[in-house]
């Protein structure tokens, strides 16, 4: 015994030698590799030793976090990789394994946008430094040079961190869209797997020859489920499954009877409104499919918890109970559309026949496959033979082909009878026929040729899908339906919604039947895909792929050196739109409140506040601009290349633009100014980027462009002053005299209030003429507005001035002499129309004056 205690104490002091040495081992070269370090700032020509070796800089916390997590990322991608290259996995572990790659690119993805504002901040300390010295020029500083290091060893193990999560990033997306590939592949290759066809003697021969061992497979399934039933029944049992097939019978038998009592479709109303239909097939729907569902459920939960059915069998029992429910949900959609009994409900326009006619051949291909399904679970479940399995699909594909065939055949005949008819053509019925019914005979001649052909997979997919995109087409409808009509329609017209929206947001009755089209189209956008991902999602193309591809396009992509993204765009669009509102804000501002507070005039009011709007414009696409990350640089090449659209088609614009911007800073004209430009006349109500709006006396406006404002020869009647000349032109006979109508001229101008007087009123001998001579008044008005007024008032008062002094006043007309009576006309004889009216324009004539 104390030999045996020897040997371990000898071993275990042997052990913790040889470990100590193993942990000096490695520690003892390392100052060995720093001797021939050492020299080197001896031999380097640098004066500042410390400038030449600095000290190292430590990384941060967050950086080795965001390394260690890159790490693991890495390790878990290979091994993933390394899987999905070594062998052939089924499609199941592949969807696993694409389910378990999206998080990890959600989180590479984090981690590189968290590490890329710390690396622009690195890099913006670095840049402050400056750039390095170099040959010939003075050394920096040791504190400087070293605070250069640890900057610059800061920004590479950022730059480093960020490199590695792009690319572990590009690794996840690539392998996740190449096991995309890896399952499209193998749906591609199963389902064109061609076998013998039905009609195939040898086919026949090996299920003939199979059966036996079937049977006999299928007895022992038998007897397995009877003893698991014996084990595991009691009478708490039985009544629990009891009572689970009672509510589920009670359901599936009372749902016919409960959507008619809850959900009223009167046959008395001959045209309901289309909100009232909707709401009536979507409580059809609810109340036809819900039960059913439901009973399916409750019969499934009550099995499942007893534990009475083998697991192989359950595949049945779930065939079975989801079989029956997909046959409810098709005959209470098809009653919610169509409305085979409510003529007057109908969410489609067709006929009685032919709603009847596409309820009972539904129900019937539904029910073809629920059976066909129910027995390939049970061939599942009893592991039958490969043959039986391809016969049981084939049989039951082409049962499903043949009904959707006679129902194409019916509509075909009823179409043929209703063109025999006699008489005008009057639709009334959606129009099934053309394309639609060409697309599906030609399904149907796919589906037996594939039948007949060996390719059974093809034909019960192309079966699936049919009736799978059939129903989803009703489902996408229906919903479209509904939310045009509770969403647009909504906030359309008199609406309560629409109303209350109204008083309580300030919005116009217009912006809200807007926004109710907006909302209405991104909810049917929604739909629809929606739709496109259930119609893809059988044919190996899953959510994955579609949300993938709009992430990326979301968060952006590369074009080149370009990062192009949906995001930045929007947020971009915002901040931009948020500004010019700020913008219009600040411009109500100054023009309701602040300005007219001030003493300045119209024109330079109007001036300070266009400035502000364009200064408040440029900031806002100053930020957009930054945001996108586009620089001086990349704005400046841009702007280049603009240049020379600019110079061809873009001068006019340009030309006009700045026109404003020297209006507004020159002001050679002001708002408010009465102006003269070419053959218009009016006053200047609004100085735009590209034009100036002038208002001329009619009220109409004359929009002239600003380069022909600040080129051209416009004439300002208000530029220096708004006082106004009043021109009154007055023509008299000859023989009248000059002093006395002067005088009455100059008399009219100064009785007048709003005459100036300084400059005084003048008359002017203008000219004479044959039989006239002709006199100007001119005077002045402190405003050029009331010119006008005051040219009419002293007209008045020239001319009755004139009237009083009896100066162009005509003379009397002598009157005319009595016509005598005819002598033949007898006295009291009434006269003629014709003659009476002769008289009186007699009458008229002579009393017209000269």
């Amino acid at each position: 015994m104390k030999r045996l205690l020897g040997a371990a104490v000898i071993v275990l002091a042997t052990a913790v030698g040889g470990a100590s040495d193993a942990q000096q081992a490695p520690n003892a070269p390392k100052p060995q590799a720093q001797v021939p370090a050492q020299p080197q700032p001896q031999a380097a020509p640098a004066p500042l030793p410390a400038a030449a070796a600095p000290a190292p800089a430590t990384v941060s916390a967050e950086t080795k976090a965001a390394r260690a997590k890159l790490d693991g990322y890495k390790a878990d991608l290979e091994q993933k990789e390394a899987a999905i290259q070594s062998r052939t996995m089924a499609d199941a572990d592949l969807q696993t394994i694409r389910q378990q790659i999206e998080p990890i690119i959600t989180d590479i993805r984090t981690v590189v946008e968290e590490q890329a504002p710390r690396l622009e901040a690195s890099r913006q300390r670095l840049s402050q430094l400056g750039p390095k010295p170099e040959k010939g020029q003075p050394e920096e500083s040791a504190d400087v040079a070293r605070d250069r290091a640890e900057r610059e060893a800061a920004v590479a193990e950022l730059d480093e961190t960020q490199r590695l999560g792009r690319a572990l990033l590009v690794q996840a997306e690539q392998l996740s869209t190449q096991i995309g590939d890896l399952r499209r592949t193998g749906f591609a290759r199963a389902l064109f797997e061609q076998s013998d066809g039905l009609f195939s003697p040898g086919l026949w021969m090996r299920v003939a020859q199979a059966l036996p061992r079937e049977l006999r497979a299928l007895g022992v399934v038998a007897e397995d489920a009877l003893d698991q039933f014996r084990r595991n029944t009691t009478l708490g049992v039985l009544l629990l499954l009891g009572l689970a097939i009672g509510a589920a019978i009670a359901l599936y038998a009372g749902r016919r009877s409960i959507a008619p009592r809850l959900v009223r479709r009167d046959r008395a109303i001959n045209d309901p409104s289309r909100r009232s239909r909707l709401l009536a097939a979507l409580g059809v729907l609810v109340l036809g499919a819900g039960p059913a569902i439901a009973g399916s459920w409750v019969v499934w939960a009550a099995f499942d918890s007893a534990d009475i059915v083998p697991p192989r069998l359950e595949l049945v029992g779930r065939a079975l109970l989801s079989g029956l429910a997909f046959i409810a949900i098709v005959r209470a959609l098809i009653d919610a559309i169509l409305a085979p009994d409510h003529t007057s409900w109908r969410l489609i326009p067709v006929r009685d026949a032919s709603a009847d006619r596409i309820m009972h051949f539904s129900v019937t291909l539904a029910t073809v496959m629920v059976v066909g399904k129910v027995i390939e679970a049970f061939n599942k479940a009893v592991a039958a033979a490969l043959p039986i399995t391809v016969i049981t699909r084939a049989v039951f594909a082409l049962a499903a082909a043949l009904v959707f065939a006679e129902l194409l055949r019916r509509f075909a005949a009823r179409e043929s009878q209703d063109e025999a008819c006699l008489g005008p053509y009057v639709p009334q019925e959606v129009d099934i026929g053309g394309p639609l019914r060409s697309l599906g005979w030609f399904v149907v001649a796919l589906i037996i040729g594939s039948v007949l052909g060996g390719y059974i997979a093809l034909a019960s997919f192309l079966v699936d899908q049919a009736v799978g995109i059939s129903l989803i087409i009703a489902l996408l409808a229906l919903g479209i339906a509904f939310a045009d009509e509770f969403i647009g329609g909504s906030l359309r017209g008199q609406s309560r919604i629409a109303t209350t929206l109204q008083a309580n947001t300030g919005l116009r009755r217009r912006s809200l039947e807007q926004i109710g089209i907006l909302v209405s189209g991104v909810a049917r956008l929604a739909l629809i895909l929606i739709a496109v991902l259930l119609v893809l999602l059988p044919w190996g193309i899953d959510s994955a792929d579609v949300t993938g591809s709009l992430r990326t396009l979301f968060f952006g992509f590369n074009v080149g050196d370009v990062t192009i993204s949906v995001s930045s765009i929007l947020i971009a669009a915002a901040l931009f739109a948020g500004g010019f509102a700020v913008t219009r804000i600040i411009q109500r501002w100054l023009n309701n409140t602040f300005l007219p507070a001030t003493e300045l005039d119209a024109g330079l009011r109007n001036s300070i506040s266009t400035a502000a709007g364009y200064v408040g414009i440029i900031i806002a696409g100053v930020m957009a601009f930054t945001y996108l990350g586009l620089s001086l640089e990349r704005v400046t090449i841009v702007a280049g290349a603009l240049s020379v659209g600019i110079g061809f088609g873009l001068q006019s614009i340009v030309n006009n633009f700045i026109s404003g911007l020297i209006l507004l800073w020159e002001r050679p004209i002001r708002v408010g100014d009465l102006v003269v430009v070419g053959d218009g006349e009016g006053y200047v109500r609004r100085i735009n980027v590209r034009s100036t709006e002038i208002q001329a006396f009619d009220r109409s406006t004359i929009i002239v462009p600003n380069s022909n404002l600040i080129s051209g020869i416009v004439r300002n009647r208000v530029r220096n002053d708004r006082v106004g000349r009043v021109l009154v032109s007055v023509p008299v006979p000859r023989a009248s005299d000059p002093d006395q109508v002067a005088e009455i001229m100059r008399k009219a101008a100064l009785a007048h209030r709003e005459i100036m007087s300084e400059p005084a009123p003048r008359v002017l001998f203008k000219k004479v003429t044959e039989n006239t001579i002709e006199f100007d008044l001119i005077c002045f008005v402190d405003d050029i507005d009331a010119a006008g007024r005051v040219s009419s008032d002293i007209y008045f008062e020239i001319f009755r001035g004139l009237r009083r002094a009896g100066i162009g006043v005509p003379a009397p007309a002598p009157a005319p002499a009595p016509e005598p009576e005819p002598e033949d006309e007898p006295k009291g004889k009434t006269p003629k129309p014709e003659e009476k009216e002769d008289e009186t324009l007699t009458l008229l004539k002579d009393k017209t004056p000269a």
